[in-house]
């Protein structure tokens, strides 16, 4: 089952049938002990068809949150970052320790979603995107559904400093998450593949993929300590780390356009301002 927000409603796609819920708050979804059920119960109403054109950021009333240095090839990218700082044995030390890495990225407010535009900072001179599986977890800390997740990075601002991660992560328009839900209750197996394409032009100049076998820690594992002494009425989001990271050389620039596919969930596409 999928979950779009529209303007005019949720949309669930099952079957490869769109049904349009009109009345249900989008936060209520991540408030469930049985999704399925829950929308049995509401109103709703056919679509004969249904596109990704207009759609409204997944995200309302929920904190989106990251975890950082789960792979390795982001371990070694935040170690080259930190070099110019002295700090390469932070990232280091997080990748071997017990505790991960887990900071805030976003509200809704600052989130944009599928065909909408990512921001680069203008006191920024080094900006990537981070393709991430980001998990969609409910108030009582289940994951129930995943996403895709773009994770805009200011790499010379956290660079510098690694107190500066705030400011390299966390601006309008730095976090991007679509196109939809995947709502399932079996987790991903490890051969999922996360394929980032960066185009400038209608050329490509970027491309590079990973696997979900590539990570270090478990989605399980990272919303346990995400939930340690932390509560999320209507939910949360949380970004689970890149392992696809373009080359030093490259920034972004305004026109390029980032396409994030993961399968089963589907494809988010941004254009950078």
């Amino acid at each position: 089952m999928r979950i779009y927000r529209t303007p005019d409603g949720i949309v669930v796609e099952q079957s490869s049938k769109y049904r349009l819920f009109p009345d249900i708050p989008w936060d209520s979804l991540f408030q469930q002990d049985d999704l399925a059920s829950y929308l049995e119960t509401q109103r709703s109403v056919p679509l004969d068809s249904f596109g990704l054109d207009n759609l409204l950021p997944p995200i309302v009333g929920q904190e989106v949150w990251a975890a950082g240095v789960t792979y390795f090839r982001s371990r070694t990218a935040r170690m080259e970052e930190a070099s110019q700082a002295g700090g390469q044995s932070f990232y280091d030390r997080v990748y071997e320790a017990e505790r991960p890495e887990l900071f805030f990225k976003s509200t809704g407010h600052r989130a944009v979603t599928h065909r909408q535009a990512v921001v680069v900072r203008r006191d920024s001179c080094w900006t990537v995107p981070e393709p991430e599986l980001t998990l969609a977890i409910s108030s009582n800390g289940r994951i129930f559904g995943y996403t895709v997740g773009n994770d805009m990075s200011a790499r010379d601002i956290e660079g510098a400093n690694p107190l500066y991660l705030p400011q390299a992560k966390v601006y309008d328009r730095s976090c991007s998450l679509g196109p939809g839900l995947l709502v399932r209750s079996e987790s991903l197996p490890g051969s999922t593949e996360i394929r980032m394409v960066i185009r400038r032009q209608g050329q490509e100049i970027f491309s590079g993929h990973t696997r979900l076998s590539e990570m270090k820690r478990t989605p399980e594992e990272l919303v346990e300590y995400l939930f340690r002494h932390n509560s999320f009425p209507r939910g949360c989001f949380l970004l689970t780390g890149t392992g696809v990271v373009p080359p030093s050389g490259l920034t972004l620039l305004s026109g390029d356009e980032i396409t994030i596919a993961i399968d089963p969930i589907g494809a988010l596409v941004n254009v950078v301002e």
